[in-house]
């Protein structure tokens, strides 16, 4: 039972460090472990379903994941691979996150199912009765400096000046393992390569605090091959709620993957079998154009974090985009989609009074838009068939638009030729 989520880890590349004897135990026995998520943020972003994936596959090995929200650290703030001291949030603000993240997480783990029914904690029931001279007494006596300095997450922040709030982070956290262990019969806690040095600072404080044993291990941080970082792009975070990250933005994320990329993220993000994975693998080798894998990641991830109608409609707004799409599908686009699919094409702005009386196509063309320099290249361009409004070709110079034409009552689309788009806004 236990012995293949070590396997299952390996072969998906997803162990960076494993304490001695994690394997053995969990070989052993149904182990119950954890792993902290940040609540700085009403939703987690695609970097969080790495420990997202790694409690699922836990799960699926017949072991015990809790989901540990740090409603209490998130007040504090993580040093770890941070190389400035984040702003602190307040209490309303952080249970609202909170409380978002939860409702993601169960979209994820099966909090049904016997005794292995994943949980989820928040750090601040333990910590907000505890005072500060209850924690250093009975925390920080057992952790030295010096041990805390040695840390790589300390060490790379001395030059520049680290408050006392992260230096102390390390036993916050440290603590939480040692309460979870004590009251939960938690024994592993996991993350990532970053979180090393917390976690084994809560193994450390179960074996000095109370003669304990505790186990540790981690993932791999992601590294892009192109060195930009995971999970970012120039709009900002890839985020799991379509009302900060659209399903087709989402979607196009991971099809746009490069080759080197896809085969990291195909195993970290997906269930597919090694079979499977190797199957698709030689697929795409043999065609590399028709990006197999790019598109089996991305519809895998895209229906399990948002819903298949996503999925399906991020597809059509996919084909919109590529000459593919109906006038029929470009209706069907959400504004938010419509937005999406046409972000950074030309825009021309039109008063909804003139759209009342209507234009002629050809005026419309090339006086109250620039988008042909005169009526005659306008013109031209009509009777050759390369002019679309709505994704309909244009075939008479009689054509006129008007308000009956707009998409969620404010939009057109204007297609000149096979690759020039221009979004008409009414406002």
């Amino acid at each position: 039972m236990s012995k293949n989520f070590i396997e299952e880890l390996k072969w998906r590349g997803m162990i960076q460090d494993i304490m001695p004897g994690t394997e053995e135990l969990l070989n052993k026995q149904m182990v119950i472990g954890y792993i902290g998520f940040d609540p700085t943020a009403d939703s987690l972003g695609i970097g969080n379903m790495v420990p997202v994936m790694l409690l699922l596959h836990f799960q699926k090995s017949g072991h015990k994941p809790i989901a540990l929200v740090g409603g209490a650290t998130g007040m504090v703030g993580d040093p770890s691979g941070k190389s400035a001291e984040r702003n602190l949030l307040d209490e309303e603000t952080l249970n609202h996150n909170v409380a978002c993240q939860k409702k993601q997480l169960e979209k994820f783990l099966d909090f049904n199912c016997g005794a292995n029914s994943a949980e989820i904690v928040n750090n601040y029931d333990w910590f907000k009765g505890f005072s500060f001279l209850e924690f250093i007494r009975d925390v920080g006596k057992h952790i030295t400096v010096n041990y805390m300095m040695a840390k790589d997450s300390v060490k790379s922040r001395l030059e520049n000046g680290m408050s006392f709030t992260e230096f102390s982070y390390q036993l916050v956290q440290g603590y939480d393992f040692y309460y979870l262990w004590k009251n939960k019969n938690i024994q592993l806690q996991m993350g990532g390569s970053d979180q090393w040095g917390n976690i084994v600072t809560g193994t450390e404080l179960i074996r000095r605090k109370s003669g304990g044993e505790a186990f540790a291990l981690t993932t791999p941080l992601i590294k892009k091959a192109d060195g930009t970082k995971f999970g970012k792009t120039e709009g900002g975070n890839i985020w799991l709620d379509k009302s900060k990250t659209s399903p087709y933005k989402f979607y196009q994320f991971w099809l746009n993957a490069s080759d080197e990329d896809v085969k990291t993220y195909i195993r970290i993000f997906t269930l597919f079998t090694k079979e499977e994975i190797e199957t698709l693998e030689q697929e795409h080798a043999k065609a590399p154009h028709l990006r197999t894998v790019q598109k089996a990641l991305a519809k895998d991830i895209t229906i399990r974090v948002h819903s298949e109608t996503d999925y399906n409609a991020a597809v059509e707004a996919s084909e919109i985009l590529f000459g593919k799409g109906t006038a029929d599908s470009l209706k069907n686009l959400s504004e938010d989609d419509f937005l999406s699919v046409f972000e950074g094409v030309e825009q021309f702005e039109i008063n909804r009074t003139d759209m009342e009386t209507g234009f002629p196509i050809i005026d419309f063309l090339a006086e109250r838009t620039t988008i042909f320099p005169s009526k005659s290249e306008a013109k031209k361009m009509i009777q050759g068939g390369g002019v679309s409004v709505n994704k309909l070709k244009i075939d008479s110079l009689e054509f006129k638009i008007s308000s009956e034409q707009l998409i969620n009552n404010k939009y057109l689309l204007i297609q000149k030729g096979k690759k020039n788009y221009y979004v008409i806004k009414v406002v």
